[in-house]
């Protein structure tokens, strides 16, 4: 239950700074492209990458799984899910499963995007 409140307290983290990257970056750079959720994909990945890295490499024994899930899983799962999904894909590559990872990422975007053009179509043609 610990690791469950961890997860919810951070991902309420991670949810309003994603709103306030979006916010600020509607505010001053306007609506025309997606920027807020461009930068917030690739902060977050990087993020992503030294909390992992730190984590692997540096933290030794003093930081518990319910750190890992409150910045990984909790702040970085609600800021963006992209970086979980960049690290998936990097830790597939990195394991030599070089088939995997591509058919990961190609499968990933590709079966998103059909999946959300499938929901909105269905949408449209209940109306």
């Amino acid at each position: 239950m610990t690791s469950t409140f961890l997860v919810f307290l951070g991902a309420g983290i991670g949810g309003a700074l994603r709103h306030g990257v979006n916010y600020t970056s509607l505010k001053w750079l306007g609506t025309g492209f997606p920027y807020g959720t461009m930068a917030i994909n690739i902060l977050g990945s990087g993020i992503m990458g030294l909390i992992v890295g730190w984590l692997a490499f540096r933290a030794g024994e003093g930081w518990s799984q319910q750190a890992r899930l409150f910045l990984t899983t909790g702040v970085l799962g609600g800021f963006t899910t992209f970086s979980a999904f960049s690290l998936e894909a990097v830790l597939l590559w990195e394991r030599g499963q070089l088939g995997f990872a591509t058919i990961y990422v190609l499968g990933s975007v590709a079966l998103s995007l059909a999946a959300l053009v499938g929901g909105l179509a269905f949408v449209r043609g209940l109306s």
